[in-house]
């Protein structure tokens, strides 16, 4: 019958305890990253999706709207000059 060696038990012990510890500290290290993270970009205002959406669209319809207004402006003006 074979006997348990203390030497190779020792370094089993020794491995898993190795192990758990390094599970452990990857664990805090992402968790510390995270919470440094959420700090940094704590205080920067970032807008939703449908508000940049909403501001891209209103942006869009005053461009429309200037260009309607400059059509305007040239045919009074050529109005004027034609008088």
């Amino acid at each position: 019958m074979q006997t348990e060696n203390p030497l190779f038990a020792d370094l089993a012990k020794l491995a898993n305890s190795a192990a758990g510890t390094f599970a452990g500290m990857t664990r805090e290290a992402r968790d510390g990253a995270r919470e440094r993270l959420r700090e940094a970009f704590g205080g920067l205002d970032f807008v939703s999706r449908e508000e940049f959406d909403a501001v891209k669209d209103m942006a869009a319809k005053a461009r429309e709207e200037n260009e309607i207004l400059a059509e305007r402006l040239a045919a009074l003006e050529a109005k004027l000059a034609g008088q």
